[in-house]
C-alpha cells in the first residue's frame, strides 16, 4: 500500500509544492502516454466503451476548439449540465485548457436552478447532453446572459450540434498558460438560505486534488477506481476527475443508477480494485444477501464520504469481505480535510485524523483549541491551495467564514487524547442526506408555492440507510385537511420545483410551528424533537424488546 507510514512524520513534512503556473488539462491529461489507459465507460444499456489518456487530450482539444470559436474566453463562465458519460470529463478538460470556469450541474436541477446558477455567475454557455436539454429550455427564456447552448446527443433548434462541430475541428490546441491563483471551478453548494452560493476554486485547487487521492484513495500502478459519485458534485472532480487521473488511474465510469445486484456484479466483472462510494449505498449493501454472495477479491480498498458512515456498517463489510470502508471528511470549499488512512488505525465511527498539508482545529468561542473530548468548531489554517478563493459575488458570506485567521467549517467534533476527531453535527441548519447537503430554506420556499401550504419548516429526521431525510413540518390553510393524499400531492410537486433529492420524504402537518420571540422559526426544536421520536420508537421497537 501507499500507506501512509508514520503519520505524524508525513504530517509534518508535506508540501503542497504548487506550482506557479498549471494546467491541469496541459500538465496532467496532455503530459501521460497517448495509450495509457484512462477509463472504461459501461452505459445504461450495456454499451463499453475504453478511452485512453490520448482520446481525451484530443477530445478536449477539440471541445476547447469549439468553445473558443463560439466566443468563449478565458475567465468566462460555462454552464456544464451533463451525465455520466466520457464527454463530461472531455468538456471540463477542455475548458480548464481554454483557462475558462466550469460549472458542473447536476441532471437533476430543474428550471429554476439552472435559471439561479445562470444569471448568478455570468454564464456564457450552456453544454447538455440530450437528457438534460428540457430543463435548460425551460430556463432558457430567463437567461439572456447565455449565449451558446451546445448539446451532445441530439440535434435540436438553437441548440449547437457539438459532436458536428468537434468532428471537424482540429487536434491541436495550445492551452493557456494559466497561473495556479487563475479560477478554474465554480461549484454550487446549499446553504441556510433560499439560494445556493457558488464555491470559486483555482487551478490550483485542481493539483492539489492529488494529496487526497495519494493517501486516501491509496492508488497505485495498476489499479482501477470506481467512484460512483454523480456529475456535478464536488465529490464527482475530486474522485472522478482530478484526484485520479493526477496518479494516471483508470476509471471505471458507469451511467447506471444504484442496483445492489448490479454494482457488486460489475465490481467483480470489471476487477474494480478501489472502490469509493455514498454512505447511502454501503448502508444499503450491507443489508442484502448479494453482499453476503458477492466476489469482492479483486477489491483492496474502499472509502466512503459525504456523511459520517455508521460503525455497524464498517464493521459488516468488514466481517464478510476483510475490507475496512476509510471514512473521510471535507466540503466543497476545500478537500478531504479528515480522514482515515491505510496505515493509521481505524477507530469505526471517527472522523480519522487531520490530511497532510490541513492544520485542522478543534475551536471554541474565543478561538482557543478546545482539550481532548470537548466540542468544537472545526477550523482550518494557513489557507491551503484547495481552500476555495470565495463565494462568488458574495465577499460578505465568504468573510463570514473566517474568524481570527481561521476558516470555520460549520460544523463541530471533538478530538480524543489521541488526535482522532469525531463528528458531532452542524453548526448550521443544512441538511445531509446520502451524500447530498440541502438548504432547508430552498425546501421551503418550493413548499410555500403549493396552494395548501401557508407556512413549513424543513429539518433533519434521521434515517437508518440515509443518515438523515428531509422533513417537513407543514401548516395548512383554511379549508385543507391533513391526508395521505395530500402528502403524496406536495411531495411530487415539489420534485417538480426543486431538484428531486430535496423533495420532503417525510411530512408532518401541525398547527403552529415553534418560533423565538422576534418571528424566527426553531429549527432546533424541531430537530430534537425528531432525535427523541426516532430513538424513542428504536427503544419501543420488537428488536430493541427482544
Amino acid at each position: 500500500m501507499h500507506n501512509i507510514g508514520n503519520y505524524e512524520s508525513t504530517y509534518a513534512r508535506f508540501d503542497w509544492g504548487t506550482p506557479e503556473r498549471f494546467n491541469f488539462g496541459r500538465d496532467v491529461i496532455d503530459a501521460w502516454p497517448s495509450d495509457r489507459p484512462a477509463m472504461i465507460w459501461v452505459g445504461a444499456n450495456g454499451e463499453e466503451r475504453r478511452l485512453t489518456f490520448g482520446d481525451f487530450a484530443r477530445l478536449s482539444n477539440k471541445f476547447a476548439g469549439v468553445a473558443r470559436d463560439l466566443g468563449v474566453k478565458k475567465g468566462d463562465r460555462v454552464m456544464v449540465l451533463m451525465g455520466k458519460i466520457p464527454e463530461w470529463h472531455a468538456v471540463l478538460i477542455g475548458l480548464l485548457k481554454l483557462g475558462a470556469v466550469a460549472i458542473p450541474c447536476a441532471p437533476q436541477l430543474r428550471a429554476d436552478d439552472l435559471e439561479f446558477r445562470a444569471g448568478h455567475s455570468g454564464a456564457v454557455m450552456l453544454v447538455a447532453d440530450q437528457s438534460d436539454v428540457e430543463e435548460a429550455e425551460r430556463a432558457r427564456p430567463k437567461v439572456p446572459g447565455i449565449k451558446s447552448y451546445v448539446c451532445f446527443g441530439a440535434e435540436r433548434e438553437g441548440w449547437e450540434p457539438c459532436e458536428q462541430l468537434m468532428e471537424a475541428a482540429s487536434t491541436e490546441f495550445e492551452a493557456e498558460d494559466t497561473s495556479a491563483q487563475d479560477n478554474s471551478f465554480m461549484l454550487y453548494t446549499s446553504g441556510t438560505t433560499k439560494h445556493p452560493k457558488g464555491v470559486v476554486h483555482t487551478h490550483g485547487y485542481a493539483h492539489g486534488k492529488r494529496m487526497q487521492a495519494h493517501y486516501w484513495l491509496d492508488l497505485q500502478e495498476g489499479d482501477r477506481l470506481w467512484c460512483t459519485s454523480g456529475t456535478g458534485w464536488a465529490k464527482s472532480i475530486w474522485n472522478v476527475f482530478l484526484g485520479p487521473w493526477s496518479w494516471g488511474t483508470e476509471l471505471f465510469f458507469h451511467e447506471g443508477g444504484f442496483d445492489p445486484a448490479e454494482r457488486l456484479d460489475l465490481i467483480r466483472r470489471y476487477a474494480i480494485t478501489v472502490l469509493c462510494q455514498a454512505p447511502t449505498e454501503y448502508r444499503l449493501l450491507a443489508k442484502t444477501r448479494e453482499l453476503e454472495e458477492a466476489d469482492l477479491s479483486k477489491v483492496r480498498h474502499v472509502v466512503s464520504a459525504g456523511e459520517p458512515l455508521n460503525p455497524a456498517v464498517i464493521e459488516r463489510w468488514k466481517e464478510l469481505h476483510g475490507l475496512t470502508i476509510y471514512d473521510g471528511y471535507g466540503q466543497t470549499e476545500n478537500t478531504l480535510l479528515v480522514g482515515n488512512f491505510p496505515g493509521l488505525e481505524v477507530r469505526p465511527g471517527s472522523m480519522g485524523k487531520p490530511s497532510p498539508g490541513c492544520d485542522v482545529k478543534v475551536l471554541d468561542l474565543d478561538g482557543n483549541e478546545c482539550p481532548p473530548d470537548e466540542p468544537g468548531d472545526i477550523a482550518l489554517a494557513n489557507n491551503p491551495p484547495v481552500l476555495f478563493k470565495g463565494y462568488w459575488e458574495q465577499p460578505d458570506a465568504t468573510e463570514a467564514c473566517y474568524r481570527d485567521g481561521y476558516y470555520l467549517t460549520g460544523d463541530r467534533a471533538y478530538r480524543d487524547e489521541d488526535g482522532y476527531l469525531w463528528f458531532v453535527g452542524r453548526s448550521d441548519d443544512v441538511i445531509l442526506s446520502a451524500g447530498y447537503r440541502i438548504g432547508p430554506f430552498e425546501v421551503e420556499s418550493a413548499l410555500i408555492e403549493h396552494p395548501a401550504v401557508v407556512e413549513s419548516a424543513v429539518v433533519a429526521s434521521p434515517d437508518e440507510d440515509r443518515g438523515s431525510v428531509v422533513k417537513a413540518f407543514v401548516v395548512l390553510g383554511k379549508g385543507c385537511e391533513p391526508s395521505n393524499e395530500l402528502v403524496r400531492e406536495i411531495q411530487d410537486f415539489c420534485k417538480g420545483q426543486t431538484a428531486p433529492y430535496k423533495y420532503p420524504r417525510r411530512i408532518e402537518f401541525v398547527a403552529e410551528l415553534p418560533k423565538t420571540t422576534s418571528g424566527k422559526i426553531r429549527r432546533v426544536e424541531l430537530r430534537l424533537r425528531e432525535e427523541s421520536a426516532t430513538a424513542r420508537d428504536a427503544a419501543n421497537s420488537p428488536a430493541a424488546s427482544s
